[in-house]
């Protein structure tokens, strides 16, 4: 080809780049968007994208939070959740695109919501507002640490074969609950007297109509993933929603409250009266900071912020450093330029989430679609969060979703989180085991902390036996410490007492 063929083809490929001059004197020189070689109607469209491929967890997160009673008896109620979780998801999308200028979507975290629900609540005994109030102390330690430079220093002192276990364990857990919230897998009663803690289905068959949604779902979620469908979990969501409702008409189910294991576990699948109104968020602001203090004792309550702190740190770090690998946005280290003023900006999710009593909201690794589609500057996370802020409005609409329709998303998920196994050295021992530990202990103890700690703890231990004891990083011998404390908590307390 001859150097003028080469010079206007240059030429071509960047007047196709260079957006209008309208948009050049504003939102490209304030996005820079032409400068990361995208256009404004590149990003609108990949903004949309990413909100279908997020939208699923303004369904999925009233079914964890909303339906549960804490120790005061409170429900904080399926609609409630929905029309916070979006307002939250909303303002954070776009309050992360104009200062961080990242196409970073970010909404309640899968695994801190069922931290929240299952661990704060369902074991320890503290009433939503208390939990929501730790999320918020959990935001404030997370934005504190990250204006200080320390959150980017852990993060850099974990080894990276245990980052990759702490996400594949996520990823177990979290396919663990799906599988036993669609009655996949259920719990033997003690009883029985056997060996196996746990069967498939109703006596090892898959007997219900519900369990059956659940296993279609799982495969038409898997079709979609596999076959790269933008927002393609969102559409599986609605589909198994549409089949559920289909089933529950003709079988009539009901729920398993009333007619027994072969019900629906929690919504059953019923037309709402009407599909659209005002949001209602009556549960916005209903924070109570320092009651879990009280309620659970000061070492406890602060052990539990420590979690939650531990949680956001590899979920939301981990998760940006992939994603701007994909969109072709970090530095020759392997890090995004001006990542502190991300990972502050980030930060304020928890203490969002916290408030609007949506859980902590963090960012998503699904916004990898919107990437795929083109998506690099902050106005990309402007469109999605304009469209997140307009499903507040639609929230009568998720009433009718019952879990066992979105939790194949959760099995689904857990899959895609796996994949970072190949990034554990399985080769050392000394490596494996607390890796291996960490991934088991998860969905095992239903506790993402547990599993974390008993990997830190072995990890450090396996060091001194290896004779690299020097090697490991004093921030690592420190959260070891720590996670020692909290699973002797019982005995030292008693031995206080």
């Amino acid at each position: 080809m001859s150097s003028n063929t080469t010079d206007s083809a240059k030429v071509e490929h960047l007047s196709e780049k260079k957006p209008d001059a309208e948009a050049r004197s504003g939102l490209d020189r304030f996005f820079h968007i032409s400068e990361r070689g995208s256009t404004v109607a590149t990003e609108v469209r990949a903004g949309v994208v990413t909100f279908f491929a997020m939208a699923y967890i303004v369904l999925l997160n009233p079914l964890i939070l909303g339906t549960g009673e804490d120790s005061a008896g409170t429900v904080l109620g399926i609609p409630q959740v929905a029309a916070a979780t979006a307002l939250v998801a909303g303002v954070m999308c776009i309050l992360f695109g104009v200062v961080a200028n990242y196409p970073f979507g970010i909404a309640a975290g899968l695994g801190l919501n069922t931290l929240v629900a299952v661990t704060l609540v369902g074991t320890e005994g503290l009433t939503w507002a208390q939990a929501m109030g730790l999320v918020v102390i959990d935001g404030i330690i997370i934005v504190l640490l990250a204006v200080s430079g320390f959150r980017s220093a852990v993060f850099r002192a974990i080894p990276p074969s245990m980052k990759a276990a702490i996400g594949v364990g996520i990823g177990m857990f979290i396919a663990m609950i799906g599988f036993v919230d669609a009655g996949f897998v259920r719990r033997i009663p003690d009883a029985a007297m056997t060996t196996v803690p746990v069967q498939l289905g109703i006596n090892g068959s898959i007997a219900s109509w519900p369990t059956f949604v659940f296993v279609l779902g799982l495969f038409i979620c898997g079709f979609m993933v596999a076959r790269r469908i933008p927002g393609g979990l969102f559409i599986g969501i609605v589909l198994n929603t549409t089949i559920a409702l289909i089933i529950e008409r003709v079988t009539g189910a009901g729920s398993s409250a009333e007619t027994g294991p072969t019900g629906w576990n929690l919504a059953v699948p019923t037309l709402p009266d009407s599909f659209g109104g005002v949001p209602d968020l009556s549960i916005v602001g209903n924070v109570d900071l320092l009651g879990a203090f009280t309620q659970v004792g000061v070492v406890t309550a602060s052990l539990l912020v420590f979690t939650l702190v531990l949680a956001n740190f590899f979920d939301a770090m981990g998760t940006m450093t992939a994603l701007g690998r994909q969109a072709n946005l970090t530095d020759e280290n392997g890090e995004l330029p001006d990542m502190k003023k991300a990972l502050v900006v980030e930060g304020f999710g928890a203490i969002a989430g916290g408030a609007g009593s949506a859980s902590s909201a963090t960012v998503y690794v699904d916004s990898s679609a919107g990437i795929a589609d083109g998506a690099r500057t902050g106005l990309a996370n402007i469109v999605t969060g304009l469209l997140f802020l307009a499903a507040m409005f639609f929230t009568p609409l998720y009433e009718i979703v019952p879990i066992e329709a979105a939790a194949p998303v959760l099995v689904i998920v857990g899959a895609l989180m796996m994949m970072q196994v190949g990034e554990i050295e399985w080769s050392r021992f000394d490596i494996a085991l607390p890796a291996f530990l960490t991934i088991v202990a998860m969905p095992f103890t239903y506790s993402i902390a547990h599993g974390i700690g008993i990997g830190f703890i072995t990890f450090a231990l396996f060091a001194v036996f290896a004779g690299r004891a020097k090697e490991i990083h004093w921030i690592m011998w420190l959260i070891s410490a720590l996670f020692v404390v909290f699973f002797a908590m019982d005995p030292i307390m008693a031995a206080i007492s």
